[in-house]
């Protein structure tokens, strides 16, 4: 029997990210997909089939915190993990408030996102 591996979609203005992450998740059993921006992900037909985003706070156009409100306003529940390149507690502790599974500060460890991975899709 063939598992289908689950999708964990990456939006992140940083190219470096969208390049390396995918071949991370896919070391870790999950299938992935890279977003540019928050507009290029919402225009897609991967929202349906994402089961985790990874989103960038910080980007040109829609911000990170702007696409997880406008999901839960669409109310596609998606767990969230954040990432940033400004260590900053106070927004680690509002990503938290504002239901995100997980905020890392980049740069983060293979360990810490399969951590943050596991808690965002626990059963797979």
């Amino acid at each position: 029997m063939i598992e289908t591996q689950l999708l964990i979609s990456v939006v992140d203005d940083d190219q470096s990210v969208r390049e390396s992450l995918p071949d991370l998740l896919k070391e870790f059993g999950f299938a992935a997909q890279v977003f540019s921006s928050a507009e290029e992900f919402l225009a897609s037909d991967t929202v349906m089939k994402t089961k985790c985003l990874i989103l960038d706070i910080a980007m040109p156009g829609m911000t990170g915190p702007e696409l997880h409100r406008e999901l839960e306003r669409r109310r596609l529940t998606i767990p969230v993990i954040f990432i940033t390149g400004h260590r900053d507690e106070a927004v680690r502790s509002r990503m938290h408030e504002e239901g995100a599974v997980e905020c890392l500060f980049k740069p983060f460890s293979d360990t810490a996102l399969l951590e943050a991975l596991n808690k965002a899709v626990p059963d797979r």
